[in-house]
């Protein structure tokens, strides 16, 4: 179980250097106040996280060797037979034990783990070094076990904590602190294809969510650090060989275009695939503890037509860019690998899609390139097509447009497909986000409900509520007053609007003063004939940027704020120009923070 011990101990290594390691006062100024320590402390990030990379794979690919008994150093996905009852019991044990593993913590702890684009963007890149430690132990019991996911999700998500943890241990600024954050995924990401450009990208496009030149040194060095450090640990080349092939020309435009949409579909159904299996069971009457032990006979026995199924899918990528496949068993590969990672997720195993998505893309390509020969339409060769297809298809779920066209270059080392890469991502990004609208992390955030869409810092928004905003000091008028005595008790310059309330301290409506002294109204007229926005009312802690959208659709000056729908028992009032001034001030500190207007002092 050397990835126990991974888990541990790192974060115990972590804990004993944040209660014994004391940061002279000094060293936290230099830090803090000098973007060239900063990077320093970010190539160290990076070290760690190329570190964190190389030990979850290794202890990986020892459990595969020792759970399937396999004889050489060749990877599980690459085989081309399996022993049947290892293949179906080996999941099936592996998801008994990730279960009991989460019953336990279960019983310990009661909140849910902090990935890193969550964490950038509602906790300033705070993050649990010791929840993270589990989640990367629960990945690589799942992927271990033979899940057909990936071992990304895990150590980007301890690369990323250990990053949150060093910018804590050097009391960072919030900022910085989300780019060590980026920095330790980045590393992560890096390290794990050999692709330093590719895991730069990935920091800036899904966890900080912008690109900026200040950004720019730490996340890059952190890169490298990371890559050199997997290559001094004897970190295994993730370049993928390619058959001869001819440039792209312009007549091929069009079917790179197709390719592009179709591989989008292919991300969407498998996003969908992954919202089917976890409904399906949910509805199963088995405890949770259960459900990852039956996903993974569920694995396990689509994993007997092929063992490129299991895991993520490194080798059997190898294999499909080399050739020798037909039409039919591409299709089943594909249709069978959706099913088995969209199982793997759905039954509560842990991991990503970020390889896995690379596999159904070359199955995607392949099957669209033979589709091309058939029908005689001419285009790119199958060869060509299987690439372009991973970029396209780890677009559509991963979202990541810059990184996978820089990571399928830096794998193939061929820029004479840089064109045809970028235009099929496009596509698929188009399509996924017009048909479906979601990248798979942010989609699993909406499952949650969850709103945030990317990694932008937009915590200091959701702070911003409408009880920090409202007026508390506001004048109150009986809605049976008639506006003879209202022009006596309210004259011009009092207030802009007074609020009106019934008997019971209800709220009954807004009228503006203006109105009570304007000759359109008798003297005897009460004030509710006359009264405004009785239907619409603001709450406490509603957020503010909910609260700009409502004074937009109202097309109202002013909002009464009340208790709660049923009392309606008023609170307090907020004017649509203070509302707007505010939050014009929190974008824009938000805007100088990620372009790093904002950060040194």
């Amino acid at each position: 179980m050397s990835g126990s011990f991974l888990a541990s101990g790192l974060y115990r290594t972590f804990r004993w250097l944040r209660h014994l390691v004391h940061v002279p006062y000094y060293v936290r100024a230099l830090v803090r106040s000098n973007e060239i320590w900063l990077t320093v402390l970010s190539a160290c990030v990076g070290v760690l996280a190329g570190m964190s990379v190389w030990v979850m794979t290794r202890s990986t690919l020892y459990a595969h060797r020792v759970l399937y008994a396999l004889h050489n150093d060749g990877r599980l996905s690459g085989l081309v037979s399996l022993s049947p009852w290892r293949t179906v019991l080996m999941p099936c044990l592996g998801g008994a034990v990730l279960g009991l593993f989460g019953l336990a913590l279960a019983r310990r702890f009661s909140h849910r783990p902090v990935d890193p684009i969550e964490a950038n963007a509602l906790r300033g890149g705070r993050m649990s070094v010791r929840d993270s430690a589990i989640v990367a132990f629960q990945t690589f019991l799942s992927n271990g076990s033979g899940a057909s996911l990936g071992l990304e999700a895990g150590f980007t998500q301890i690369a990323a904590a250990l990053g949150s943890g060093c910018g804590r241990l050097f009391r960072v600024r919030r900022a910085d602190l989300r780019i060590l954050v980026g920095c330790g995924a980045g590393g992560a990401i890096a390290a794990a294809f050999n692709a330093p450009i590719a895991g730069a990208f990935y920091a800036f496009e899904l966890v900080i969510g912008t690109y900026s030149l200040v950004n720019l040194a730490p996340v890059a060095v952190a890169s490298i650090a990371a890559v050199g450090t997997g290559h001094l640990l004897g970190g295994m080349s993730a370049t993928v060989p390619l058959l001869p092939h001819g440039p792209l020309t312009a007549r091929e435009t069009m079917p790179v275009l197709a390719l592009g949409i179709f591989c989008g579909l292919v991300g969407i159904a498998t996003m969908r695939g992954v919202t089917l299996a976890e409904a399906g069971f949910r509805l199963l009457p088995l405890p949770v503890w259960m459900r990852p032990s039956l996903g993974g006979v569920v694995v396990g026995g689509l994993a007997l037509y092929s063992p490129s199924i299991l895991s993520a899918g490194h080798a059997a990528v190898l294999k499909v860019l080399q050739g020798g496949l037909s039409p039919w068993p591409l299709f089943l590969l594909l249709i069978l690998k959706m099913m088995a990672s969209s199982v793997s997720i759905g039954s509560g195993f842990r991991g990503g899609l970020f390889f896995a998505s690379l596999y159904l893309g070359v199955l995607a390509g392949s099957l669209f390139g033979f589709g091309l020969e058939a029908l005689g339409a001419g285009g790119p060769s199958v060869a060509t097509c299987a690439v372009l297809g991973m970029s396209a298809t780890a677009v559509a779920i991963i979202g990541v447009p810059m990184t996978m066209t820089c990571l399928i270059l830096e794998m193939t080392a061929d820029l004479t497909l840089a064109s045809g890469v970028l235009l099929a991502s496009v596509l698929s990004l188009l399509t996924v986000r017009r048909l479906f609208g979601y990248s798979f992390a942010t989609w699993r955030f909406h499952q949650r409900g969850e709103s945030i869409r990317s990694a932008v810092d937009v915590s200091r928004l959701r702070a911003l509520t409408i009880e920090r905003l409202m007026q508390r000091d506001f004048p109150c008028r009986q809605e049976s007053m008639t506006v003879g005595e209202a022009r006596v008790s309210c004259p011009l310059g009092m207030a802009p609007q007074i609020v009106l309330i019934d008997t019971e301290n209800r709220y009954r409506g807004i009228v503006l003063v203006a109105e009570i002294h304007s000759p359109d109204h008798p003297p005897e007229r009460i004030l509710g004939a006359i009264a405004m926005h009785q239907a619409v009312t603001l709450l406490p802690l509603m957020a503010c940027e909910e609260a700009v959208h409502l004074f937009e659709r109202t097309e109202a000056d002013a909002l009464v704020v009340v208790e709660d729908p049923k009392t309606r028992r008023v609170v307090g009032i907020l004017s649509e120009k203070y509302v707007l001034r505010r939050y014009a001030e929190a974008l824009d500190r938000t805007r100088r923070e990620l372009l790093g207007e904002a950060r040194r002092v």
